[in-house]
């Protein structure tokens, strides 16, 4: 055995690529973490061969990255889910996602804002038509765990934000000067004056932000929000939806985004990239009224 081959056995990047560094392993990793466990929904997402999907799909599994599960018995079929190893990749997935949305897609510049007309905006457009997924739960401001999408039979509008502030410490202390990362103190405001028109029309809202429940509960307390916030700390929501992203020192944030959600869970409307918090807040406010009609 030669000496590189033994540094790789020690190596924990080395490992991790025999499991997943593979073009098509990482996009049946994305495609799961979406929302899409079967193989028919898989194939039809990646346009990939079913031989290829089946190995792939094989290899994961045999590494404890997915479990099947079964969901018909007659004939047999399977869902691919990821396992708590398998969660432990989607920081990984959104962390790829973000570097390339900055250097590939993009000039490198580090910032929370984006173009309107940009790779990520696209994706966000995209959303359109596409169901949130279900078994989302994400921690909250209010201590339970939270579907980001509302029970019942009425709209949710979701906004997410990079961070809001910390109660105590002055913004410029909180985390570094990155255009279009200030000014989510400011959104959560927006919302929670127009809140009796949304509570008035039986629209839910719900923030999210990748802060911690604490950061957030301190937040929430603070502003008398009305509504709960959401972290996604874990990026459950951020892999799921493909959500922009950028790096603020050690921490994924998101960018700026409003998402209008139907009763079915289907996404109805987009508002990316948001500059005009105010106009923004009243266009969500009339986008899920009709999405409820």
């Amino acid at each position: 055995m030669n000496a590189r081959r033994v540094a790789d056995d020690a190596c924990g990047i080395a490992q991790a690529a025999a499991v997943v560094g593979d073009w098509w392993s990482l996009l049946v990793l994305r495609e799961i973490a979406r929302g899409h466990v079967r193989f028919d929904q898989l194939a039809g997402e990646l346009g990939v061969s079913r031989k290829i999907l089946t190995e792939r799909l094989r290899t994961l599994t045999e590494h404890q990255v997915l479990e099947r599960r079964p969901y018909q018995d007659r004939p047999p079929r399977h869902e691919y889910v990821l396992t708590e190893q398998g969660r432990g990749l989607v920081p990984v997935l959104v962390a790829l996602q973000d570097w390339a949305d900055r250097w590939l897609l993009g000039d490198g510049t580090l910032t929370g804002e984006a173009p309107g007309d940009g790779a990520e905006a696209q994706r966000v457009a995209s959303l359109v038509g596409e169901a949130v997924p279900t078994g989302l739960r994400l921690p909250a401001t209010d201590g339970r765990v939270h579907d980001p999408v509302a029970a019942g039979s009425r709209p949710t509008v979701v906004f997410a934000y990079p961070a809001a502030g910390i109660p105590g410490i002055p913004a410029g202390l909180a985390g570094p000067p990155i255009p279009g990362s200030a000014g989510c103190t400011l959104e959560n405001r927006q919302f929670r004056a127009a809140w009796p028109r949304f509570e008035a029309a039986g629209i839910a809202v719900h923030g999210v932000s990748t802060q911690t429940p604490e950061e957030q509960a301190a937040f929430a307390r603070a502003e008398e929000l009305p509504f709960p916030l959401l972290s996604d700390a874990r990026l459950q929501l951020t892999a799921a939806l493909r959500l922009p992203t950028f790096r603020a020192g050690q921490d994924l944030r998101i960018k700026r985004l409003v998402l209008v959600v139907g009763p079915d869970r289907t996404v109805r409307h987009t508002l990316f990239p948001v500059t005009d918090i105010p106009a923004v807040v009243t266009r969500a406010l009339d986008l899920a009224v009709a999405a409820g009609r």
